[in-house]
């Protein structure tokens, strides 16, 4: 049942009860004696990893990892014991070659369990992990990443060093390459087109390691005249076939200022790199980058990125994946200033440049950077469950405690984001599915009667800006006590609670449902 909600002033006092009837701006008689109305403070949980949708830590699991890697273990120094990496994430995320996934034309890996990423998406999905993907294409310094046999068909490449002929480079504007991968897209998306499977699709995959830069299209990996069409003409494409095929998963791009360019370095972004981003934007894209914390102005993260997430602060979700790999590269170079031996300065790097992009979602990446997370820069894996992405709660309910069947009564509740980020409710994929809902739970732990406040929108609570709404409840089942409970429900899954709340000392039911108080139909 859904009623009209009227958004109230926070100038205005939030909890006004009088002693009588009065008339609601709709019409009807609206119940506010003050001894039929309880009013409830809610405290804040600001410690618990909730785990919601785009949002908190990701786990990054090799595609040739053993399925036991979700079981790693690190000893954290400040807790005194070790804990489970998969505890304090929200998701995981595999990036590897098409060729892994699409070993051979109409074979695919999630289906054949003999195949090791068989083994790690069904190992999440036990675990209830949503698992993200990123599909790189270019085989340079890396291995065959496009299978061969699209290559067999005729597709059109560049080998950048024939030492290793298979470490073939496909050109982005191929005709035959472009059918075998829009094939390859479709079969992956009627497999993952499932929020309950799937957190994100990485989901532009070309250049060097899929990064977005160093984009081949013609041969010699050549700048031409022709680049910046075929730049354009590709970014239309690839986006515009993601997004008619992930229909439900949120898609993600990595904002680079050589953005679908034949280069990757240099400190001046090419002319039209937000031109290209904002066509992946208009079909639906949202946000990351893989250089947080690498402050080199040549290939790293400079203020050209700064200023283009700046744009698209609390407009567009943003994930960030930190540029250094400390077991790997010279990070004390960085013009940063890190210290040689010192990670946790390649940590808080990262974290103050995501606190600064207000970012939705950080990574724990395998080997040496999850575990300098946990032994060196613990403090901020908890910082960032407590302080980022988005943390939603109500702070102030006031609820009627009894209810004359037939008679309008009123909720007036107040809702506050305790994170830096927000809850992504307006994009593409999601259509503004998450509401906040209001129900009466009867004796048996089920829903009776649920009121849905449709204006009040989630994706509008930014950090340190309560807001207050009020919504006209009429009660419309028998006689007896019932539970007031409240969530932000998903209207996509037949209104189940979605998103977790921050809501500490009270219970939930087992659906998900936060308790709030008793009220009395007559």
């Amino acid at each position: 049942m859904i009623n009209i909600r009227h958004t109230l002033s926070l100038a205005v006092a939030m909890f006004m009860a009088v002693s009588c009837h009065g008339r609601s701006e709709t019409g009807g008689e609206v119940n506010t004696g003050a001894s039929n109305v309880i009013t409830l403070s809610i405290s804040p949980d600001r410690t618990s990893a909730l785990k919601n949708p785009l949002n908190g830590w990701v786990m990054y699991v090799s595609a040739t990892s053993d399925p036991s890697y979700f079981d790693t273990k690190i000893y954290v120094p400040e807790l005194g014991r070790e804990v489970l990496v998969r505890d304090y994430a929200s998701a995981c995320y595999i990036r590897t070659g098409w060729k892994a996934f699409n070993p051979a034309d109409g074979k695919y890996a999630w289906d054949d369990p003999s195949t090791n990423l068989y083994k790690l998406i069904n190992k999440a999905r036990e675990l209830g992990i949503p698992i993200a993907f990123r599909v790189v294409v270019d085989g340079r310094d890396q291995r065959e990443n496009t299978p061969q046999f699209v290559f067999d068909a005729g597709a059109k490449y560049w080998l950048s060093d024939s030492k290793y002929p298979d470490r073939k480079t496909p050109l982005a504007i191929d005709p035959v390459w472009r059918r075998y991968y829009e094939k390859f897209v479709k079969a992956f998306a009627e497999r993952f087109n499932d929020p309950s499977v799937c957190a994100f699709i990485d989901a532009y995959g070309l250049g060097k390691w899929g990064e977005g830069h160093n984009v081949c299209y013609e041969q010699n990996n050549a700048v031409t005249s022709k680049t910046a069409d075929y730049k354009a003409d590709t970014m239309e494409w690839i986006t515009k076939l993601y997004s008619s095929n992930f229909t439900r998963i949120p898609l993600v791009i990595n904002y680079h200022r050589h953005i679908g360019h034949p280069v990757s370095e240099g400190a001046k972004a090419e002319s039209d790199s937000e031109h290209v981003l904002q066509i992946a934007i208009n079909n639906g894209y949202c946000l990351r980058s893989d250089a947080f914390g690498m402050n080199n102005n040549s290939w790293g993260y400079n203020d050209w990125e700064r200023a283009f997430v700046k744009k698209w602060e609390l407009r567009l979700p943003i994930l960030m994946e930190g540029g250094w790999i400390v077991g790997q590269h010279s990070y004390w170079n960085d013009e940063q200033g890190y210290r040689r031996d010192h990670p946790e300065d390649v940590r808080k790097g990262e974290f103050e440049a995501s606190a600064n992009a207000h970012v939705n979602m950080m990574d724990f990446r395998v080997g040496d950077e999850t575990r300098s997370w946990f032994q060196t820069s613990f403090t901020l894996v908890e910082r960032f469950i407590s302080e980022g992405g988005y943390r939603l709660y109500p702070d102030k309910v006031s609820l009627p405690s009894k209810m004359k069947k037939g008679v309008k009564s009123q909720i007036t509740h107040r809702w506050r984001n305790l994170g830096w980020g927000y809850l992504p409710n307006n994009i593409k994929q999601w259509n503004y599915k998450y509401k906040v809902a209001f129900a009466l739970i009867d004796s048996e732990g089920k829903v009776a009667q649920l009121f849905i406040d449709d204006e009040c929108e989630p994706s509008d609570w930014h950090q340190g800006a309560p807001m207050a709404y009020t919504i006209d409840v009429k009660a419309d089942v028998k006689a007896g006590i019932y539970l007031w409970a409240v969530a932000i429900v998903d209207t996509s899954l037949k209104n189940t609670p979605g998103i977790r709340l921050a809501a500490a000392k009270l219970s939930t039911t087992t659906d998900g449902w936060t308790k709030l108080a008793d009220v009395t139909v007559e």
